[in-house]
């Protein structure tokens, strides 16, 4: 589009995007003045995809156990899930919610429900937030690299379904140390070489890499099993090692740890591969509860998305899928670290997840969602 329309279209969307984060600021203000998180040196976000406190309570059933994500967390409550666009979202929306604070229109991914096309801002996200403030901030995923949560966290486009851009600008763009996924085959190792990234694709690479080096990963495999079934690790192993390469910066991490199968399973009523893929998102949680009982100083949140499947129960207790879709159920806040995070049993919006994640991290009450200027992330 010519320079003639673009920027009276730039300038309005400026306008509207301005008017509705100075009411986001006053109304913040006022509803969350006596919300105090503390602050953290490491914050770790875990979100499984398509969960909702059936999902987990199938699985402890399925396998005979109690999952620790569970038990070991004190704090525990409900998320409301909806995009600006529907009462029930999609992965991007609300993906999106968790990153940037800010509830945008189904299938877009960082961007205000303003100016879903860019015209003139993105939205900050938690990775760029983190690093605004000096710390490494990584993304780990059983998912491909562009998906919808991933991407929520290291890039901006008005839909999901731009793998392509995705890629494009979490390898040229986006200033994350670490982006560990599933294959998706936009990225190749010349590639990601090319703009300073170590490549990885296999367990030895994956266990010779050493701190301080950047990393971009595209494994294959179930790496979502706790067998892989390939030459690839699983999602424990990487949230381990994630971990491990993020946590010597003197100025901490943010990690976001997302487990994609839940959901993916749930879509095809697949109740053996949801609860193998909960299992799996269960150890990983754990031993990220581990690190932060031997470190301290550490913030854990568990969420999700949206639910997926509208698992139900009967009156034997037997778990069951209602629907092959997404639901508007709430779904579960587990808090490890922070006693002040949420209240027990409180239920917030989705969006309010990654404003208390700001807080945590040291952002000003009203400081985050946070604009960037079109012209200032394509600087990047």
């Amino acid at each position: 589009m010519a320079d003639f329309f673009k920027k009276p279209i730039a300038a309005l969307m400026a306008l509207l995007l301005s008017a509705n984060l100075s009411f986001n600021l006053s109304s913040f203000q006022k509803k969350y003045a006596d919300i105090d998180p503390g602050q953290y040196k490491n914050v770790i976000l875990f979100i499984g995809d398509g969960m909702g406190y059936n999902s987990l309570y199938w699985t402890e059933k399925e396998y005979g156990v109690e999952l620790e994500m569970l038990t070991r967390a004190p704090i525990k409550g409900f998320s409301q899930t909806r995009s600006s666009s529907n009462a029930v979202t999609d992965s991007a929306a609300g993906g999106t919610a968790l990153a940037c604070a800010t509830r945008t229109t189904n299938r877009a991914i960082g961007v205000f429900p303003q100016d879903r096309y860019s015209w003139a801002f993105v939205a900050m996200n938690l990775c760029e937030l983190a690093q605004s403030y000096g710390r490494m901030a990584g993304v780990v995923t059983t998912d491909t690299n562009d998906g919808a949560t991933p991407a929520s966290f290291s890039a901006h486009t008005d839909d999901r379904g731009n793998g392509e851009i995705i890629s494009r600008q979490q390898i040229e763009q986006s200033n994350l140390d670490l982006i560990w996924s599933a294959k998706s085959g936009y990225v190749s190792e010349e590639y990601a070489n090319q703009y300073g990234w170590t490549y990885l694709d296999s367990t030895a690479d994956f266990e010779a890499l050493e701190e301080g080096e950047r990393s971009f990963a595209q494994f294959e495999g179930e790496i979502w099993r706790e067998e892989s079934g390939a030459d690839s690790p699983t999602l424990s192993a990487m949230t381990a090692k994630a971990i491990d390469m993020l946590d010597d910066d003197p100025d901490g991490f943010f990690l976001m740890v997302e487990g994609a199968h839940i959901d993916k399973n749930s879509h095809s009523n697949n109740s053996e591969g949801m609860t193998a893929a909960a299992m799996e998102f269960n150890r990983a949680i754990n031993w990220a509860y581990d690190y932060a009982d031997q470190n301290g100083d550490t913030l854990i949140v568990i969420s999700a998305d949206h639910e997926t499947g509208g698992i139900k129960v009967d009156d034997n207790g037997d778990f069951y899928y209602t629907k092959t879709s997404h639901s508007s159920t709430d779904v579960p806040i587990l808090v490890y670290g922070c006693d002040k995070f949420i209240k027990d049993g409180e239920t917030i919006k989705n969006k309010e997840i990654a404003r208390r994640l700001s807080l945590a991290m040291g952002a000003e009450i009203g400081e985050f969602p946070q604009a960037i200027s079109i012209d200032d992330y394509n600087k990047e």
